[in-house]
């Protein structure tokens, strides 16, 4: 047996090792059976795999890639039978596992993508190496130290921009205008992963602030967001395609907007007893009007922090029926610098609802991808609860929202000109040729500068798909222009400022704070109400 494939075949043993010796001692946990039993079955079971691997590495049509067997299917086959969450994770995801957690990585500081058969920059980071170097949205990369890009995978040229901090990377640079490939040194550099990439005042008093995930910074970033609001008024708190990350980053960021005190979320699972996590600081008395939004991708610490805002009735809750991913996932490092998340428990909000959807008897993709919105909005055979005043609330299926706002659906025309990057291109062009100020807006002019790039571009249009589409047109324009200027942040303020959830959200916080007003009378009127004891 070759090298690799014995260092393969010993690393799943081992995991299956672990597992048996942990499934023995649940089962010793709970008096199922006993610990000789349990050693039998792993044996059994070991064994079976061992012969049915052996069989397959001698006998398959071609050379079998021990990694890729047992990596990406035996393993994560096993744990998929268990749950859609548990999983295992190579060296490489799980390097990528612990970036995403840590909030950095060390690199230059750009998003690339492809383009053409070509990778290309799509932005870089403010402030970061690729940036200060000068390095433009659209530029195509076609050399990483000396290594041609041809051919390439976006993934396989951003592991080459990655590297240790203070190790120079060389990038040869194509650029429309420029005759000769453009040459950068790098140093490459700590790269913050923000977990908050926007917030800004939308209007006055009124923050607006989204989220993207959960990770070793995510509390510390929305309390420097907060404090650089100043005296707020309202909040639109946007947690929209947010698939969640570190429970007490969650934890953290629910105690801003909570009582000191108040219960944030808890969990318990077989092997485990219920943990409870309460809010040690709370917001301070800063009860300003909060709308959460939410959407079907909303998902964990994300669905932590909107549960346990709805229950308490700190805020409106608004969108779509989140994901519904209520399982606690350990994550125990294993050999060879590899790892497996195991699902050890289940989350509840504060008042006692379950966050997990049911994923039985359906496929692992249909469990992420093909989420019917009906289903997911049908309450009738999902658990009920009951907020602190009194409201109801439903379990078992991700958080309802207070207040269904139905999601933003592209049209044709709209499809066509994002499939043809008719933004960006554009963008890319007007800012050379114009260099518009922050106080840049889309008027008759610059819309037909855009249409005669369509033309250039053959792709077709009607005066009908021009103005029926005018004010998304105008915004999309704007949003990619200010990204090429000023950079990604600016680019998305403007998306925020008029993106038609944003816009709803805005108006919905009067009810959030009727409903915060209302909750407070509720429970002091239910405090101050005598107690009798009957004898």
């Amino acid at each position: 047996m070759a090298r690799s494939s014995r260092r393969s075949l010993f690393l799943v043993v081992f995991f299956l090792l672990a597992c048996g010796f942990l499934g023995i001692l649940f089962a010793q946990r709970s008096g199922q059976q006993s610990s000789m039993t349990g050693d039998s079955e792993v044996k059994d079971s070991l064994k079976q795999f061992t012969d049915v691997y052996a069989l397959v590495e001698d006998n398959y049509a071609e050379p079998v890639n021990p990694d890729k067997a047992i990596y990406n299917g035996a393993i994560p086959g096993m744990l998929h039978a268990l749950d859609p969450h548990s999983n295992f994770f190579d060296p490489k995801s799980y390097a990528l596992m612990r970036e995403d957690q840590r909030g950095k990585y060390y690199g230059v500081g750009m998003t690339v993508g492809p383009r053409n058969n070509k990778v290309i920059v799509i932005y870089p980071f403010t402030g970061t190496p690729a940036y200060k170097a000068g390095i433009h949205p659209g530029d195509v990369i076609i050399a990483v130290d000396g290594k041609s890009t041809e051919n390439m995978s976006t993934t396989d040229v951003a592991d080459l921009l990655k590297g240790p901090k203070g190790t120079t990377v060389h990038i040869s640079i194509a650029r429309d205008g420029v005759e000769k490939p453009m040459e950068f040194t790098l140093v490459r550099d700590e790269i913050p992963r923000y977990s908050v990439d926007v917030h800004f005042l939308v209007k006055p008093g009124i923050g607006y602030m989204h989220v993207n995930g959960f990770n070793e910074t995510t509390e510390h970033e929305v309390s420097d967001a907060l404090d650089s609001f100043g005296d707020l008024k309202g909040l639109i708190l946007d947690l929209r395609g947010n698939p969640g990350g570190l429970l007490s980053e969650g934890v953290g960021v629910a105690d801003k907007f909570l009582k000191k005190g108040q219960l944030i979320v808890s969990h318990h699972g077989r092997a485990s007893a219920e943990k409870r996590y309460i809010a040690q600081h709370g917001n301070g008395g800063k009860d300003y009007p909060v709308v959460v939004l939410v959407n079907r991708l909303t998902a964990s610490a994300a669905e932590i922090v909107s549960g346990a805002i709805q229950d308490h009735d700190r805020g409106l809750i608004a969108g779509e029926v989140t994901f519904g991913k209520g399982l606690v996932q350990t994550v125990y490092p294993l050999s060879e610098n590899t790892g497996l998340a195991l699902t050890t428990a289940h989350y509840y909000t504060p008042s006692g609802r379950l966050i997990q959807r049911d994923y039985s008897n359906i496929s692992l993709y249909d469990y992420y991808y093909n989420r019917d919105s009906a289903e997911s909005s049908n309450t009738a055979n999902r658990e009920v609860k009951l907020t602190d005043s009194g409201r109801t609330v439903y379990g078992g299926g991700g958080i309802t929202p207070d207040v269904n706002i139905p999601p933003i659906k592209s049209n044709h025309f709209q499809d066509t000109l994002l499939q043809h990057y008719a933004f960006f291109n554009f963008a890319k062009r007007y800012v050379v040729d114009h260099h518009p100020t922050k106080t840049f807006e889309v008027d008759d002019a610059t819309l037909q500068e855009f249409r005669k790039s369509l033309d250039e571009a053959s792709i077709t249009y009607t005066q009908a798909d021009l103005l029926d589409n005018n004010d998304w047109i105008k915004s999309s324009i704007k949003s990619e222009i200010f990204v090429d200027a000023f950079g990604q942040d600016e680019g998305m303020k403007v998306r925020a400022e008029s993106d038609p959830q944003v816009v709803k959200a805005l108006e919905l916080l009067p009810q959030a704070k009727a409903l915060a007003d209302n909750a407070r009378k509720v429970i002091a009127e239910h405090n101050a109400a005598p107690t009798f004891n009957r004898q």
